[in-house]
């Protein structure tokens, strides 16, 4: 069974490594300049990169589907630059998942895969997609809905070691990112962690970085570009978060349930 992600962010690198390590075939489509901050846990670091590992799994940048296919018999998951999933004809995949979480639905359509699934708000099962994954915190996160919609996006972050809004870093203006620090490093409340057009980023809690955008990339500003994780557990750097092993866990019972009842 082939399944097709859309995004490569950390959640979407969550669902990846939940259904490559049930054994399905993993391909991913990403943008040409990924702004993920969780990049120690996104496969969307192989775009930037050419390869990465994430809990010990390989993705590989692919320059199209037959480099795709190539990949997954090597038992890697491949990265395609692909933001309008014009690959998916060529790939004819079992499962498409679109797990870019724009907060809305960025042009995936029910009929691109015999299942397709959306991930978050913007999605609406029975009508652009065969089932959608909460990906809200707290009691609902990654119940999988075969009519209806995920929670609407409040816009407030999940909360994590007592701390929601104010772990997450926005950029101050518009321009390139400069970091001034790394993920996993130790920061202070009012610590300048990276610059835009000049002007400082500043941490507004004490932990470990956690998250923050690639150097070079475009910022606007008040996009999130870093996040400061309260809990000062470094080996959290490294490892797919609770919460995108749930949503993972989510989509994995939505293909296994879809499937099975095409075959029934």
């Amino acid at each position: 069974m082939l399944v097709v992600i859309r995004g490569a962010g950390d959640i979407a690198t969550g669902i990846a490594l939940r259904l490559h390590r049930s054994g399905l075939d993993v391909a991913m489509l990403e943008t040409a300049e990924p702004t993920t901050i969780r990049r120690t846990v996104a496969f969307s670091e192989a775009v930037r990169l050419g390869s990465c590992q994430v809990e010990g799994v390989r993705a590989v940048h692919a320059d199209d589907a037959a480099e795709a296919l190539c990949a997954i018999g090597r038992c890697e998951v491949p990265v395609l630059v692909d933001e309008r999933a014009a690959c998916i004809a060529e790939l004819a995949p079992d499962v498409v998942v679109d797990a870019i979480l724009a907060k809305r639905n960025l042009g995936t359509v029910i009929d691109m895969a015999p299942t397709v699934i959306g991930v978050g708000p913007g999605f609406t099962a029975g009508v652009d997609c065969h089932a959608a994954v909460e990906t809200m915190r707290g009691h609902y996160l990654g119940r999988v809905y075969y009519s209806g919609s995920p929670i609407p996006n409040t816009g407030i972050p999940g909360l994590i070691g007592g701390f929601a809004g104010e772990r997450v870093m926005r950029a101050p203006a518009d321009g390139i990112f400069e970091g001034c620090v790394a993920i996993g490093d130790t920061v202070a409340a009012g610590d300048v962690c990276a610059t835009v057009a000049g002007l400082p980023m500043r941490a507004t809690i004490d932990g470990v970085v956690r998250g923050l955008l690639a150097d070079g990339v475009h910022a606007t500003a008040g996009m999130k570009a870093g996040d400061v994780d309260p809990r000062c557990e470094p080996a959290y750097i490294e490892m797919a978060s609770d919460k995108a092993l749930a949503v993972g866990g989510g989509v994995l019972e939505a293909i296994l349930a879809l499937a099975g009842n095409r075959e029934g």
